[in-house]
């Protein structure tokens, strides 16, 4: 198990590595179709998508968060 001081760090990883995985799926599916080495292909860019995609989220989540907060009431907290 990994130290809590870890956990924006992976919370990154996972969800950069899972959306990256969707997205590229999907533009690969329609760039190629239901063609041969398509996984492979969808593989090729979820790696180079993920390469951008982490780094992307760890600097963008401290703004979104920022974001977040002055979009809600004041007083209110998440449950």
């Amino acid at each position: 198990m990994l130290p809590a001081r870890f956990a924006p760090l992976l919370f990154g990883l996972i969800l950069s590595g899972m959306m990256s995985l969707i997205v590229s799926g999907i533009a690969t599916l329609r760039a190629l179709g239901l063609a041969e080495g398509l996984v492979r292909a969808w593989m090729g860019a979820w790696l180079s998508s993920w390469a951008v995609a982490f780094p992307t989220v760890l600097v963008l989540a401290p703004l979104t968060r920022r974001i977040v907060a002055r979009l809600l009431r004041p007083g209110d907290t998440a449950r």
